[in-house]
């Protein structure tokens, strides 16, 4: 099935790992997901993006997905998915967690709060690769996500 996409799709990566962080912009491309990639390094930099807070984010778009770690330093995914959760002009942005933590714990913890999904991050590079493949497959062509508004 072919999807007429005309506009690229806005993803915003909340990932302390450089490493990781490339790891997910070269699966982007090696799956050619035609997408804006915004990086940044904690949950309190994530909410500084999308409240458009400091003139860096003043222009920041609403991404149509975030994909938040669970470990990092000042705020991590839990405490990111809670304050999103808990704005109400943020509430409907699908969350998925993409983490190396595989804990029953740390699962069901996100889902409580309100992630959409949860994706351990395989180690192996072209299983990443795959499972980044799998998720846009399903986020950007099986999934009805609603249109853009001017926020």
């Amino acid at each position: 099935m072919i999807y007429e996409i005309t506009e690229p799709f806005e993803i915003l990566l909340i990932e302390d790992e450089p490493a990781d962080a490339n790891l997910v912009r070269l699966a982007l491309k090696e799956n050619r997901v035609f997408c804006h990639l915004h990086h940044v390094f904690d949950g309190i930099e994530g909410l500084a993006f999308l409240r458009r807070e400091g003139s860096q984010n003043s222009n920041a778009p609403r991404p149509d997905l975030i994909l938040v770690d669970i470990n990092m330093p000042r705020m991590n995914g839990c405490e990111f998915l809670s304050a999103i959760k808990a704005d109400e002009k943020l509430a409907a942005i699908p969350v998925v967690v993409l983490t190396t933590s595989d804990t029953d714990q740390d699962i069901r913890t996100s889902y409580q709060k309100g992630a959409a999904g949860y994706i351990t991050k395989p180690v192996d590079i072209d299983q990443f690769i795959e499972a980044i493949r799998q998720l846009d497959n399903y986020w950007f062509a099986l999934v009805k996500l609603p249109k853009r508004v001017a926020s």
